[in-house]
């Protein structure tokens, strides 16, 4: 497998840690949204996927963008060990943390959506920040609710297993460190974040440790 990927994308991060989780080979393309007016901009990366965002994940004949369609099918194709619980109400639960994160913080946040707020609405870098943030903080308060408040919440986001939620919760909480979000508010959260860091698998998943990482 080929995975496309910007070390610094959240959605790009989920995937690298199924892959890892999963013991999955797979070689690292990296695609600089920065560079070159930005690589996934450029007609041969478009050809593989038309929306110009990472990841893109290649498995023999099949090209496949969006990161929890490549979650699925990770997911289909290695089913073991589980990124999924065994039972439809489990399943839900996960399905519903993690596109709380996916679906409704992380698209408010996305590169182009801060480029476009600066170079198009001429959004200043301070009020940009202050856009993400708020985004963050919303977002996040809601998954903190949803884990402090079930007894399903484990070591992990669901059970003592790391699993789909917790994928698309380690990334999340890396971007908003990284703009200063304060994360007092949620001490489920951090200390499911801990937990995850001890894995082997989220270690090489990490932005820092990926070879196209820069300081």
């Amino acid at each position: 497998m080929k995975l496309y990927s910007y070390f610094r994308s959240s959605a790009a991060y989920r995937v690298r840690i199924a892959l890892n989780l999963k013991g999955i080979a797979y070689e690292t393309v990296p695609v600089h949204l920065m560079k070159d007016g930005g690589q996934q901009l450029m007609a041969d990366y478009r050809s593989l996927n038309p929306t110009a965002l990472v990841p893109t994940l290649v498995d023999d004949d099949l090209a496949v963008g969006q990161s929890m369609a490549i979650l699925e099918y990770l997911e289909e194709t290695h089913p073991q060990p589980p990124l999924l619980p065994g039972d439809a109400k489990g399943r839900a639960r996960v399905r519903a943390i993690a596109q709380t994160i996916a679906c409704d913080i992380h698209p408010l946040n996305n590169l182009r959506v801060l480029k476009y707020l600066k170079h198009q609405m001429g959004v200043d870098e301070e009020a940009k920040n202050t856009w993400y943030r708020h985004w963050i903080q919303e977002g996040l308060t809601a998954v903190e609710a949803l884990l402090a408040d079930s007894d399903q919440t484990g070591r992990y986001c669901h059970g003592d297993q790391p699993g789909l939620a917790d994928l698309c919760l380690v990334p999340q909480l890396f971007n908003a460190r990284r703009f200063g979000c304060d994360e007092s508010g949620f001490p489920t959260i951090v200390r499911i974040d801990a937990a995850c860091a001890e894995l082997t698998a989220f270690q090489q998943a990490a932005p820092a440790a990926q070879p196209d990482s820069e300081a």
